[in-house]
């Protein structure tokens, strides 16, 4: 295991403690700031594994699939978290695209792991800002701040942007397989 993939699974690790902080934070106010800070910290490793791995050229399988695993835990289960608890204020509309995209997602490479068809699967320029303006409306929503519309349907336009785009570029290498199986 890398320094990179453990610092992955460190943003893992930091799930259930910013879930837990969260849920307590209903009845003692000042756990927010602590839930807001653990989610900062597992941003900061977000970007910390990607730094660590390209300085130390290290590049792993393991890492090809923890890193975005842990981001997709991370944030999939704060819009879940934040859209449950009473004391935050997100629409339904926004935690039903971001969840429906990633479970597509899931479910396109189930699919394909089942049908035998390898397909890489790298990160692209829409999937990187929707994973920004995902970690923003969080961040924003956890803050109280006003205006969350706003943000939200941000995060909802990227998140259907980069759904589409993974969904054409899966299907274009699908299609290049089907089409010359001799070369894939």
């Amino acid at each position: 295991m890398t320094l990179a993939d453990k610092v992955s699974s460190i943003r893992i690790i930091l799930i259930p403690v910013f879930v837990s902080l969260l849920i307590y934070s209903g009845t003692r106010p000042n756990l927010r700031y602590f839930a807001i800070g653990v989610f900062i910290l597992a941003i900061l490793t977000d970007f910390f594994d990607g730094l660590v791995a390209r300085i130390k050229k290290e590049k792993s399988e393991l890492g090809q699939i923890i890193d975005p695993l842990a981001d997709k835990l991370l944030l999939l289960t704060a819009f879940i978290s934040l859209y449950l608890l009473p004391s935050f204020k997100i629409y339904l509309w926004t935690v039903l695209v971001v969840v429906s995209r990633d479970v597509i997602m899931a479910f396109g490479l189930l699919i394909l792991h089942f049908l035998k068809i390898e397909i890489s699967i790298a990160p692209t320029f829409w999937g990187k800002l929707t994973t920004f303006f995902q970690m923003f409306t969080i961040l924003w929503i956890l803050l109280g701040f006003e205006y969350y519309f706003f943000i939200c349907l941000l995060a909802v336009i990227f998140t259907l942007i980069s759904g589409f785009d993974y969904f054409s570029r899966g299907a274009k290498e699908i299609n290049a397989k089907i089409n010359n199986p001799i070369n894939s």
